[in-house]
């Protein structure tokens, strides 16, 4: 075995745990290809092994897509001198690249996407004079490029960084001059949210025979350079995208068979630009373009796959020639002022897998010829003024993963055979049109949907206690991602939910003419995180089983007729944060513990005149004891030395009327007494009169 120069067990997924120690004599070896297998673990032992060796003849170390293959890259890689091919991709590995990498003066391909490494990219890069692929996609790159990463990468064709950092890890910045004149001719140039910005990079120029241009997230807020529509490259792949660039697109830029171009995100304007015709992706959404659809788009692009005209200001209408693309697979012109009916061609694009028209003015009926797209997994048509009853020709979607028919005229009944005819739905969305009878039963038989909205028609009936068996709701959200997008009514306001939809898991049925209690069955669906139920005619309890969903963010149940108490069980909702219970016949104290003490807003309880405690006003009867006024005059209470004082003045005041009463009695009924008393007073008189009054009138007349 010490002499074996060869070993490929790529591919055999049985294959797993940690590299043996033992790998590292293997001192011969040339090619070890171990990549898509099952190990796990570090390499650390097995590289310092193959170190040791006297003389190390490996050249090519493939140990790609081995998802638990990590730890750091020992900086004893570095001896590892003819080491020509580092194929690392798709794995766990962490941390720094060593900067003995520097020292492998015989490499060529340094392949490491799609792992978790971070840190600053090291300096001693740029002494690989032999270097051809250099691929650091995907990973947390944070730090400062500069001119000095590239010195001497002479031999360098394809260049691939991009970084996943996030706040608190700085960014990753690309401090490099726009007259810089690189060491190297590129053919493939891939960056990913590196900042480069202001100025779009002059350098560019000098690479002549570029197939693939990707500035991704770097920081531009520039218009392209004059020099870039002169450029005579044949494109694979042009991505300026999530940038704010401004002006014009070239439109001279040639494209390779199948190419993408992705400019979405940026303050472009103008037509929609016309390039060669074997572009097979184009998305423009999220820009400033203007005008119609190109009418002979069809006839430009006969080989495109992907359209997203999304999110501009286009009007007109849905050009027919759009019918010659046969090969059409997403069609994206939402967010957009197009108007007239649907075309009725759909039919002639077969294979398509989305579709999305919301956010429009699309008028009229639903064509038939749209039910004939048995491979539409995503329909959303949401926000329009389209009319008539539910499209029956829809039983043929058999296939559909998303529906949204949202805000529109639809009228007439839901039809039942929905939970027959699309048994892998994950979403739907009938909010805000003019259906009427009951909620169908039959929708439990989509036991895979995790978000229903009905809210704002004209529905009646009870709501159905088998909504409790929708598994969708029950599952990790993880384990069932899918990508797609909906308008989503929550917390009080419109959300549109993109990549992240799958984690949407929620009941809305606001706006109704619901009767009858709330379902205890709901409270089996323990992921949900919505639960719309307001403005209907809702009686009964909230049910005490409440507390089971541990993962709701949003419960509204405002404006129906609910009574009893607020669940104490509902402090448990830790992860709630939109509560609104207003105009019920709720009674009772609102809960104080964990969430329900952050939500201090009183309008969510106003309308139930019997719930009391904070954040209302309203008192409960434990707590209504008087508090002093201090606008008032306290209330008076006596000491023991304030009933001495008392005692005094009651004994005055019984001994005046005792005394004066006790006489005057007397001289009223016994008339001899009150004679004589008289008598006795005018005697008195005259007494008084000559002993006083006669001898001072005598002193006066004297002294006068």
């Amino acid at each position: 075995m010490t002499s074996l120069q060869t070993l490929d067990l790529s591919g055999n997924s049985f294959l797993e745990g940690q590299l043996h120690e033992q790998l590292g004599n293997l001192c011969n070896l040339r090619e070890l290809d171990l990549s898509l297998n099952n190990f796990t673990g570090d390499i650390t032992k097995f590289i310092n092994g193959l170190s040791r060796c006297n003389e190390s003849k490996l050249e090519r170390l493939n140990l790609g897509y081995n998802a638990g293959l990590g730890g750091t890259l020992p900086d004893s890689i570095g001896f590892l001198k003819n080491l020509k091919y580092i194929e690392l991709w798709k794995n766990s590995f962490v941390g720094m690249i060593p900067d003995s990498i520097g020292n492998l003066s015989s490499l060529e391909y340094l392949i490491l996407v799609w792992n978790q490494m971070s840190g600053q990219i090291p300096v001693t890069l740029g002494k690989l004079s032999k270097l051809v692929v250099l691929d650091l996609f995907e990973n947390n790159w944070w730090g400062v490029i500069t001119e000095a990463h590239f010195t001497n990468l002479t031999s360098l064709k394809e260049l691939y960084i991009s970084s996943n950092s996030l706040p608190p890890s700085p960014p990753l910045v690309a401090n490099v001059d726009t007259e810089w004149i690189p060491p190297f001719t590129l053919q493939y140039l891939k960056f990913r949210s590196c900042r480069f910005g202001p100025k779009f990079p002059m350098w560019i120029r000098h690479f002549t025979e570029l197939q693939t241009l990707t500035f991704r997230r770097a920081g531009f807020s520039d218009t392209l350079p004059d020099w870039l529509w002169e450029m005579n490259w044949e494109l694979e792949e042009l991505d300026f995208g999530y940038n704010q660039l401004r002006g014009r697109v070239p439109t001279t830029l040639k494209f390779k068979p199948g190419s993408t171009v992705y400019l979405m995100s940026n303050i472009f304007e103008g037509p929609i630009p016309p390039w060669s015709s074997n572009v097979a992706s184009i998305s423009l959404r999220n820009n400033s373009f203007s005008g119609p659809v190109p009418f002979d788009i069809g006839y430009r692009y006969p080989d495109l796959t992907d359209l997203d005209l999304s999110q501009n200001s286009l009007n007109g209408t849905i050009p027919l020639s759009i019918s010659k693309i046969t090969s059409l697979v997403t069609l994206i012109l939402s967010n957009n002022h197009l108007t007239g009916e649907l075309p009725d061609f759909w039919d002639e694009v077969p294979i398509l897998y989305t579709l999305d028209l919301s956010n429009n003015n699309f008028i009229g009926r639903v064509p038939s010829t749209l039910s004939t797209l048995n491979s539409l997994r995503f329909l959303m048509l949401s926000n329009n003024h389209l009319s008539g009853e539910f499209p029956r020709g829809f039983q043929n979607f058999s296939s559909m993963i998303t529906l949204d028919l949202g805000n529109n005229q639809f009228s007439g009944e839901i039809p039942s055979w929905i939970g027959e005819k699309m048994p892998v739905l994950l979403a739907l969305s009938l909010r805000s049109n003019m259906f009427k009878g009951e909620i169908p039963r039959e929708f439990c038989n989509m036991t895979s949907l995790h978000f229903i909205d009905v809210g704002s028609n004209n529905l009646s009936g009870n709501i159905p206690s088998c909504f409790g068996n929708l598994k969708g709701m029950t599952l990790d959200p993880e384990s069932q991602r899918y990508e797609g997008q909906l308008n989503v009514f929550s917390k009080g306001r419109d959300l549109l939910y993109k990549d992240n939809l799958y984690l949407v898991n929620g009941i809305i049925l606001s706006g109704n003419h619901l009767t009858g209690e709330i379902p205890e069955e709901l409270t089996n669906l323990s992921r949900m995180n919505t639960l719309n139920l307001s403005m209907n005619h809702l009686s009964g309890k909230i049910p005490e089983e409440i507390e089971r969903l541990r993962q709701l963010e949003t419960l509204d149940l405002s404006r129906n007729e609910i009574h009893g108490t607020i669940p104490a069980g509902m402090t448990s909702l830790t992860l709630l944060t939109h509560l609104n219970l207003s105009h019920n016949h709720l009674s009772g104290r609102v809960p104080t513990a964990n969430q329900f003490n952050t939500f201090n807003d009183p309008s969510i309880y106003t309308g139930n005149p019997d719930l009391c405690g904070d954040p209302l006003q309203n008192k409960c009867k434990d707590e209504t004891e008087e508090e002093p006024d201090l606008h008032q005059d306290p209330p008076y209470h006596s000491s023991p030395s304030e009933f001495g004082e008392m005692g005094f003045f009651v004994s005055i005041g019984v001994g005046f009327v005792v005394g004066f009463w006790g006489v005057c009695a007397i001289l009223i009924i016994k008339s001899s007494w009150r004679h004589a008393y008289f008598q006795f007073v005018g005697y008195l008189g005259d007494k008084l009169f000559v002993i006083f009054i006669l001898p001072w009138a005598s002193w006066r007349r004297s002294r006068s």
